[in-house]
């Protein structure tokens, strides 16, 4: 029991609360409370009523989990979201996506971009997201002054890129912010080399040594297509995977976004690294990237997550969707219904996703001593009844249009859907002043 001449600061008195750990746990009539932005308490109603707060909410017919974890995307990219659909991947980077960031991508649209992702991610009950991008100052102060909680990657490519006209000088950028915001409570700096084709040796021998200096994290896009993995092998007679193991990037600290190409000797080297996995199905879906083989992964050991990747890509960033894909994807994959039950796919979309990203510590499950990260869905819907497992409702017959509430270390963010922060109508409109002048020259 916490200290019960200190009142919470807050008490949340939901119909149930899954702590994601211990697995497959769902608690009924519970209470959490939550004091400095952090889970104080977990227990019995009858318990928590006993307890003095500044402030008691009642959450009947709701599910209280932890905070959604968006493991992968690419934030400001919400400005881009429909403008090259039905693409496959190259085709969609080199002759349209490239081509437009260079003419558009600017502080400003990072700043714009972001707002807008943050305030759609708020609303589908992510807390936490890791976001691959330019200008990430810029995007660092969203995240900032948002009250949301991130790893901000540094885009790192053999080209110059919006912001920075070499590799070094992204690099020098990044060591920077690394030591201006490393005791920031809620932003976390990573190294972001884009992907095995676009950043060669000599820059990833400089990250990996950089992030063994500062214990930072690496998140790469590997293994997206077949095409990737056979052009390596043709190159070089080496897979990329093997590749950044033979440089020395791979280990607890190294996220491989899609790995949709996984043979016997990668998984080996996945798991002997202990590397994590990020699974972005949406997006391979949509640009017929492949399928990774979540079921098998997860069997063997590999820590997998999910993100949704760019909204010039999915186009959402809707990860309660996308973990929903991800469980039934996983089932089809390995031809086995029992694959990804619903528990093991909210575990990837909270608690795994933390632990890619190096905050397993702070976020990820409700338990005394964690961040309050927490996430309201509101079951009481016609089309949530009756309610036999909420967890399976959750996954498989909810929306994210029923998160209710959405706190991010103890702060309300999210109250009664809508935005505490953010000025909804104004990030609309700024979106759609961005789309009038994109459009009219990409027509």
């Amino acid at each position: 029991m916490p200290n019960a001449a200190e009142p919470l600061d807050l008490l949340l008195l939901p119909t149930w609360l899954v702590p994601v750990e211990p697995a497959g746990v769902v608690l009924k009539d519970h209470g959490l409370g939550v004091r400095d932005g952090n889970i104080v308490f977990i227990g019995p109603r009858t318990e928590a009523l006993r307890l003095q707060a500044h402030e008691v909410r009642e959450l009947p017919g709701m599910l209280l989990t932890p905070g959604l974890v968006n493991a992968h995307g690419h934030a400001a990219m919400t400005l881009f979201r429909g403008l090259a659909d039905d693409l496959p991947l190259m085709t969609w980077l080199q002759e349209h996506i490239w081509p437009a960031e260079g003419r558009w991508v600017d502080e400003d649209f990072v700043r714009d971009g972001t707002d807008l992702a943050i305030a759609e991610q708020l609303k589908g009950g992510i807390t936490c997201f890791s976001d691959m991008y330019f200008y990430p100052r810029t995007a660092s102060e969203r995240v900032h002054h948002s009250g949301m909680r991130a790893q901000i990657t540094i885009a790192v490519l053999d080209f110059p890129i919006p912001g920075a006209r070499t590799a070094d000088e992204a690099l020098h950028q990044g060591v920077e912010l690394f030591s201006d915001l490393k005791h920031h409570p809620r932003i976390s700096i990573a190294f972001g080399p884009h992907a095995p084709y676009t950043v060669g040796d000599e820059n990833l021998e400089k990250i990996r040594v950089l992030a063994d200096e500062l214990d930072a994290a690496i998140q790469m896009h590997v293994h997206e297509t077949a095409g990737e993995v056979e052009q390596a092998l043709a190159a070089k007679a080496e897979r990329p995977l093997a590749r950044l193991a033979r440089l020395g990037l791979l280990g607890p600290r190294f996220q491989a976004v899609h790995m949709t190409q996984v043979s016997n000797d990668d998984l080996a080297l996945l798991v002997e690294s202990n590397t994590s996995v990020v699974h972005c199905p949406e997006s391979n879906l949509k640009l017929a990237s492949g399928f990774c083989p979540v079921e098998r992964l997860w069997q063997a050991g590999v820590n997998v997550a999910v993100g949704t990747d760019g909204a010039a890509s999915n186009n959402d960033l809707d990860l309660l969707g996308e973990t929903r894909t991800a469980a039934l994807l996983a089932k089809a994959v390995a031809g086995n219904a029992t694959a990804l039950d619903a528990h093991r796919a909210l575990r990837m979309a909270t608690l795994n996703g933390a632990r890619a990203l190096g905050m397993e510590a702070a976020i990820g499950s409700l338990e005394v001593g964690k961040a309050a990260d927490l996430t309201a869905f509101d079951l009481s819907g016609l089309a949530q009844q009756p309610v036999y497992d909420p967890v399976s409702q959750l996954i498989y017959a909810t929306g994210r249009d029923c998160v209710k509430h959405v706190w991010v270390a103890g702060k309300h963010l999210l109250d009664d859907r809508q935005l505490t922060r953010l000025d909804e109508q104004a990030l609309a409109a700024t979106a759609a002043h961005w789309g009038q002048r994109i459009g009219a020259r990409h027509e």
